[in-house]
């Protein structure tokens, strides 16, 4: 059987790669395609059925262990959706929605962004496509919108400010990523402060244009909308896409301009944010997947892990007007333990709930707090959770947490005062207990020593932090 169906792109944690432009509408679960001719194309069952703005796209079982198994038909391929008739028939089996696709010589669906095929020349024809709903989704509701997304013909309008972004790349303007300044994967192709800073001159003459306009009226300013998301994408690829050699020659007062942009520009992450009337029953799975990738960049920038409030914060800052309630964002957090997901809910002794990477590694973290707390300065004093918090570049709060962590695993011990907890190194599992006074020539016990010997106090005094 032939490759009927045109390949999706998938996260890492299963939600699909949206092109340039494309809003999701409205999901189905437990959805199978039938294209009418069963024997020379192949079937998809029970899978997830996502509309978007520009196409239909078909995931298998939920499952982000067979990305290169999710499918998609694009809108622009389609050429007639049947209405659906009420009959006694209908009541005894699934739903069904019907369209009608072109399809090449080649036995494919017609995808226009791919450059090969017709949908109207030699050799093309027609394939009618049934899509049987099996779940308990809104079926009248996905045909509604459905229909929308096809006559919208959003496809278009996305192909036509593409074109012109071509264009204008090549007459020397700012433009987004594909062209002028950045290539495909959004790093720079132009080095030098010189030209760098001539490309956002121009970017910001082009950005303080389009709001005069926006903000002439209500009407003029909703036209925008879409214009000054694009707009915020394009400024935060590029922030992100900095490299240190760029920013070597600025000083101190741009780069606190640019870190404050950046943190500004991340806010601004989803342009298609999942909503329960777009996706329903399957609405805490997929926030859960799609909190999943939002928080990657977060967790970079946080060491491998951040506070869940942080997160909370950050992930409904994004989100604009769609917010969700802490209890929501628990439980997509909750639901990570059930998906392939490169990220983990973690609870500390304390009470204290993070995400964090799975990647991240304790034994890193504490390799670290050790090579820290056996500094000369630090064997005599001991560190507190903001000097661990500078070294692992985390918050404070965060830090004490691996702290207290270290503690419970016998590397560290705790001297409670008034100014607060401060930690040493653990010298007890060096110490004979048959030999108490016994001191080796090696180890941490005998640079102790030394290091408080240099003080001037006795090491009885120093030893009753120990007590």
């Amino acid at each position: 059987m032939s490759n009927f169906f045109s390949k999706a792109e998938v996260t890492s944690s299963g939600r699909p790669v949206l092109l340039h432009n494309e809003v999701e509408c409205h999901l189905l679960s437990a959805v199978d395609l039938e294209p009418e001719d069963h024997r020379h194309f192949s079937l998809l069952k029970s899978g997830l059925l996502i509309l978007t703005t520009h196409r239909l796209i078909w995931l298998p079982s939920y499952s982000a262990s067979t990305p290169t198994s999710a499918s998609a038909i694009p809108l622009a391929a389609i050429s007639h959706i049947f209405s659906s008739k009420k009959s006694l028939k209908s009541v005894f089996h699934s739903p069904r929605i019907r369209f009608q696709v072109l399809v090449s010589s080649d036995g494919r669906v017609f995808d226009p962004s791919s450059g090969s095929g017709s949908s109207s020349g030699s050799g093309s024809r027609s394939v009618v496509v049934t899509a049987v709903i099996r779940g308990k989704g809104d079926c009248d509701g996905f045909l509604v919108k459905f229909w929308d997304s096809w006559r919208a013909r959003a496809w278009e309008t996305t192909k036509t400010s593409s074109s012109g972004s071509g264009s204008a790349s090549g007459s020397g303007a700012a433009t987004g990523i594909g062209g002028g300044l950045y290539s495909s994967d959004g790093s720079v192709r132009m080095v030098g402060v010189a030209g760098i800073l001539r490309k956002e001159q121009e970017m910001w003459e082009s950005t303080d244009k389009s709001l005069q306009d926006a903000f002439q009226d209500l009407n003029a300013l909703m036209s925008k909308a879409k214009e000054m998301v694009m707009l915020a994408e394009k400024m935060r690829q590029k922030l992100l896409s900095g490299t240190s050699s760029q920013t070597s020659g600025t000083n101190d007062e741009d780069m606190g301009s640019k870190e404050e942009m950046q943190d500004w520009l991340l806010s601004v992450g989803i342009i298609s944010p999942v909503t329960k009337e777009s996706a329903g029953a399957l609405y805490h799975q997929q926030l859960s997947r799609q909190l999943a990738d939002f928080v990657r960049i977060p967790l970079e920038r946080a060491g491998g892990m951040i506070n869940l409030i942080d997160a909370y914060c950050l992930f409904n800052r994004a989100r604009g007007t769609e917010l969700i309630s802490p209890d929501d964002m628990l439980q997509a957090c909750s639901l990570w333990e059930k998906f392939d997901v490169p990220v983990m809910l973690r609870k500390f002794d304390s009470g204290v709930m993070v995400i964090q990477n799975k990647s991240h590694s304790d034994e890193e973290v504490f390799a670290r707090i050790k090579s820290l707390v056996t500094k000369p300065e630090a064997l005599r004093t001991g560190i507190s959770p903001t000097d661990a918090a500078m070294t692992l570049g985390i918050a404070p709060a965060m830090a004490k947490e691996h702290l207290l962590t270290a503690e419970s695993k016998g590397l560290l011990c705790r001297d409670i005062s008034p100014d607060g907890f401060r930690f040493y190194i653990n010298l007890f599992p060096e110490i004979d207990p048959c030999n108490m006074y016994f001191v080796k020539d090696y180890g941490i016990c005998s640079t102790w020593i030394k290091a408080v010997s240099t003080t001037g106090l006795g090491i009885g005094e120093r030893s009753s932090t120990f007590r």
